[in-house]
């Protein structure tokens, strides 16, 4: 972040996630930059609010964590962050395809204890295998792309597909969820997609399916992904997101008493592969997170809202260059 800043902006780092408790350290602050892990709810952002908060920048291109209706009523500008990385993204899901297909976790930890039996480890060809890509944004396609150079036939649903992908068939959901060995999520999380994999939604899939999802937690009902599991409708899952992950994911909780019972359930389980929402974190995708974030706060300098989120009023200033460019903004 400070490579990126060059000291344009005040910015103030905490390592403390944003909560209606930790909302104080805003105080004196024009703006706060959060990430997925955040609680910026309704009543966080009344408390923002009250503290004189003007901006909202989410490191990530999702914005589902953000209450968008409250930060509009109060005049509060959001930006998301654009396509930061779709290869990283894109490579984690097909990385957890290849660790379930052929048992990497088990034959690892084999290893380690001098166990080289190869007993339980066969795998399958993904040549010829059919791969369904629910969501073709950047991302999507870029795993379909990976898919595709494997040799997989690749089946694509998206409400609005995109025709520069002549290697992606396009069907229907139904029909994806019926002819798929591989299922791959690269969806963001709204009304219309939360739950998009649920109990009638898996009866549709091939029995043994693998189920990928490396966008968001809540896309997938997890009680009934475990009811999948135990009548092997679901042969394989590989998460790199969990719809409970916050105040989870990004911390350390090797320690606690009591730990989430749906995710222990699902993280006992062989054939599910677990991993803390990291598919999006590498050296590439990080600088340009940081690089962009800093461009959205340049923008919202010049009185310019920015972002597919934005959630400022039709009669907000645009394109409206400020009188001193090198005035700064603080930034919690």
């Amino acid at each position: 972040m400070a490579k990126a800043n060059q000291k344009k902006h005040d910015i103030t780092l905490i390592s403390n996630a944003l909560s209606a408790d930790t909302a104080a350290y805003a105080a004196g602050k024009d703006a706060v930059i959060v990430f997925t892990n955040d609680d910026v709810s309704g009543p966080v952002i009344e408390k923002l609010a009250a503290l004189g908060i003007k901006f909202i920048v989410t490191r990530s291109v999702g914005t589902d964590h953000i209450d968008k209706e409250v930060a509009g009523k109060h005049g509060i500008k959001i930006a998301n962050t654009g396509s930061y990385s779709p290869q990283a993204i894109a490579q984690h899901a097909v990385a957890l395809a290849f660790a379930l297909n052929r048992h990497i976790v088990k034959a690892d930890k084999n290893s380690h204890l001098f166990d080289f039996r190869s007993d339980g480890l066969i795998g399958f060809n993904f040549e010829e295998k059919t791969v369904g890509i629910i969501g073709l944004g950047n991302t999507g396609k870029a795993a379909a792309g990976i898919f595709n150079g494997m040799g997989c036939k690749v089946v694509g649903y998206d409400e609005n597909f995109p025709i520069d992908v002549p290697y992606i068939l396009p069907v229907k959901l139904a029909e994806l969820l019926a002819v798929s060995d591989i299922i791959s999520l690269h969806l963001p999380l709204e009304k219309n997609t939360e739950y998009i994999i649920n109990e009638a939604t898996l009866d549709q899939m091939k029995d043994g399916v693998m189920l990928i999802n490396t966008s968001r937690g809540g896309l997938i009902n997890t009680k009934d992904l475990l009811r999948a599991l135990d009548s092997r409708k679901v042969g394989y899952a590989g998460l790199d997101v969990y719809e409970y992950e916050r105040g989870l994911f990004f911390e350390d909780h090797e320690n606690d008493k009591v730990k989430d019972p749906l995710l222990k359930s699902l993280l006992d389980r062989p054939n599910v592969i677990v991993t803390p929402h990291q598919a999006y974190l590498t050296r590439e995708a990080l600088q340009v997170i940081a690089d962009q974030t800093i461009k959205n706060l340049d923008l919202w300098q010049q009185n310019k809202c920015v972002g597919d989120a934005c959630s400022c009023s039709k009669n907000c200033k645009t394109a409206q260059a400020i009188e001193n460019q090198n005035e700064t903004t603080n930034v919690h």
